[in-house]
């Protein structure tokens, strides 16, 4: 995801990235080369953007910019004049703040009839393409409960419980995407105040009270993914080396078979799992910028990231879900890392009316 969404983590795993990244002095005027913005998780196989470049005439140059909130909001600081044609990683928890501020223009990409239409929340301009899927859920340390006899957490419930005091890291819902995605599912699950989806919400306030719990209870606050999960999280191979100490992390279901897959000895079997209960539903686009100085370019890469040999290269590099039907998933993938079975989930029009509001509440709450 992310999300992101999961290449952070190969730091501490040695998967290779691609060289095409680039610095931040602005985007390219060659009309020759194609500038993508994305968050620190993008990743792609050599062979495969290769393959692209080769059969469009492009060169493509890649800027990270940081977490998926961090990235979204400069590219929106910076949009009368990107740093780059094509953004990449804005997902649908901050969806509405990217377009509101007139961030992408319309282009409506080849191949977009193959992708299904529950990812298309922009179907009517087409402002954005759907590109990835994942869920944001809390994962943890097989080992460390084993060794404390202790039950892993299954929902949002179990984590307010003091049998998981001080076990729980999270990344900080201002500035990081799934610390925002995990904010989200927890208002999906408890509601704005006295309603909730499930009979186990212990909390009659809402998502506030619940946040309240999850406080005293512990909860650590992090920047961003990659501190959460690669340092202080004690079940990654990131975690381990920087002797993290806390066995609950919010991260992703796909996170598991990384772990499994970039092991060195490769275990038989995944060291995390994943809380199930407590997973929401992340959706990631790609969008045309409004003033990108290679429109033509840009245009092609969007085909390129709905094209079935990028979707299809997607899950082993960024450990996300492809969006275009018929599109293969490697067995490694679905046996370590299968999509949550009933995620939470939220209207794109409830996160643009309430985000802000309940991204200041809850840094009033848990940020004190």
């Amino acid at each position: 995801m992310h999300t992101k969404t999961f290449l952070a983590a190969a730091v501490g795993l040695g998967l290779v990235t691609l060289s095409a990244c680039g610095s931040s002095n602005g985007s390219q005027t060659d009309s020759k080369t194609i500038t993508l913005v994305s968050h620190d998780s993008w990743a792609v196989s050599k062979n495969v953007l290769q393959d692209f470049e080769k059969q469009s005439g492009y060169k493509v140059r890649v800027l990270k910019d940081g977490d998926a909130g961090q990235a979204v909001n400069k590219a929106i600081l910076t949009k009368d004049n990107p740093q780059g044609d094509v953004f990449f990683g804005v997902d649908n928890t901050l969806l509405s703040r990217a377009l509101d501020n007139g961030l992408f223009q319309p282009y409506q990409a080849k191949g977009l009839d193959q992708v299904g239409t529950s990812y298309q929340l922009d179907a009517a301009k087409h402002r954005v393409t759907p590109i990835d899927y994942g869920d944001i859920c809390v994962n943890y340390d097989k080992a460390y409960f084993s060794e404390h006899k202790l039950t892993p957490p299954t929902s949002y419930a179990d984590l307010v419980k003091p049998q998981y005091k001080n076990l729980l890291v999270t990344e900080n819902a201002s500035t990081s995407s799934p610390g925002l995605g995990f904010l989200l599912g927890s208002a999906a699950q408890y509601g704005d105040g006295g309603t909730s989806r499930s009979s186990e919400a212990e909390s009659g306030g809402g998502w506030q009270d619940y946040w309240k719990k999850l406080t005293a209870n512990g909860v650590k606050v992090v920047d961003g993914w990659e501190q959460a999960y690669n340092e202080e999280f004690s079940g990654s191979a990131g975690g381990k080396k920087a002797k993290g100490d806390r066995p609950l992390v919010v991260s992703y279901a796909s996170s598991p078979p990384a772990e499994v897959i970039y092991g060195d000895p490769k275990p038989s079997t995944a060291p995390t799992g994943v809380a199930t209960g407590t997973c929401f539903r992340q959706i990631e686009f790609a969008g045309l910028l409004s003033n990108a100085k290679n429109t033509k370019g840009g245009k092609a890469l969007i085909d390129f990231l709905v094209s079935k040999e990028f979707q299809e290269d997607m899950p082993l590099n960024m450990f996300v879900y492809p969006v275009v039907q018929g599109a293969s998933v490697p067995a490694e993938f679905t046996k370590y890392g299968p999509a949550a079975k009933d995620p939470e989930t939220m209207a794109p029009e409830k996160i643009a009316a309430n985000r802000d509001q309940w991204v200041k509440t809850w840094t009033s709450l848990v940020l004190k």
